[in-house]
C-alpha cells in the first residue's frame, strides 16, 4: 500500500497534465505536416515578429496585436517573449516568457519551447521563411498549430498573399486560420 499510493498519485498527475494539454488542442489543419524547407540562421531569425494569422489555441484565445521576440542567450538557448493584447488592440497586455532549445541535426529549423518550466515542452518548427527573413511560417508535427509571421505588423498585400499561398502549398487548411489584428504602421 505504501508503494502503491505514490504510484497512483504520480499516474493521476500525469493523466491530469495530459488532459490539460488535450483541452487546448484545436482542430487538425494539416494531417501531413512537411519537414522544414530551409535552414535557419538564428541571428537573422532573432528579433521581433508580428503574427498575421494563426490557428486559434486556448493559450492565445482572443489575442490581438500578437508578437514574438527571439534572442540568443549566453547559455546557448533562445529567449522567447510572446505578447498580445486581450480582446482588442487596446486591451490588457499579456506576456509569456519562455526559452527554446534547438533540436540537434535540424539546421536550426526545429526547436523545443517551454513556457512552463520542464513540465510542458512544445515543438516549434520553422516550416518555411523568406530568403530575407521578412516572413516565416511556423507549425509543429500534429498540424493543430500554425503561425504566420511577418517582420511588419502590416505586410504588403503581395507579401501576405505569398505567405498564405505558401502555407496552403504546405498543406494547411486556411479556412480555419484566424487573422490577427495588428496596429497600423
Amino acid at each position: 500500500m505504501k508503494r502503491t499510493l505514490p504510484l497512483l498519485l504520480l499516474a493521476g498527475a500525469a493523466v491530469a497534465l495530459t488532459a490539460c494539454a488535450t483541452l487546448q488542442r484545436g482542430p487538425v489543419g494539416n494531417r501531413s505536416v512537411p519537414q522544414p524547407a530551409k535552414p535557419v540562421d538564428l541571428t537573422q531569425y532573432a528579433g521581433r515578429w508580428y503574427e498575421i494569422g494563426r490557428y486559434e489555441a486556448g493559450f492565445q484565445r482572443n489575442c490581438e496585436g500578437s508578437t514574438a521576440t527571439y534572442a540568443m542567450r549566453d547559455d546557448g538557448l533562445i529567449s522567447v517573449v510572446n505578447t498580445c493584447r486581450q480582446d482588442s488592440l487596446d486591451g490588457e497586455l499579456r506576456t509569456a516568457e519562455g526559452k527554446a532549445k534547438i533540436v540537434e541535426g535540424s539546421d536550426n529549423t526545429k526547436l523545443k519551447v517551454s513556457f512552463f518550466g520542464p513540465f510542458y515542452v512544445g515543438d516549434y518548427w520553422v516550416l518555411d521563411r523568406a530568403d530575407d527573413y521578412s516572413w516565416s511560417i511556423v507549425g509543429e508535427p500534429s498540424g493543430r498549430y500554425l503561425w504566420l509571421l511577418s517582420r511588419s505588423p502590416q505586410p504588403s498585400p503581395q507579401v501576405r498573399e505569398t505567405i498564405m499561398n505558401r502555407a496552403r502549398d504546405l498543406g494547411y487548411d486556411l479556412s480555419i486560420l484566424r487573422v490577427t489584428q495588428q496596429p497600423q504602421g
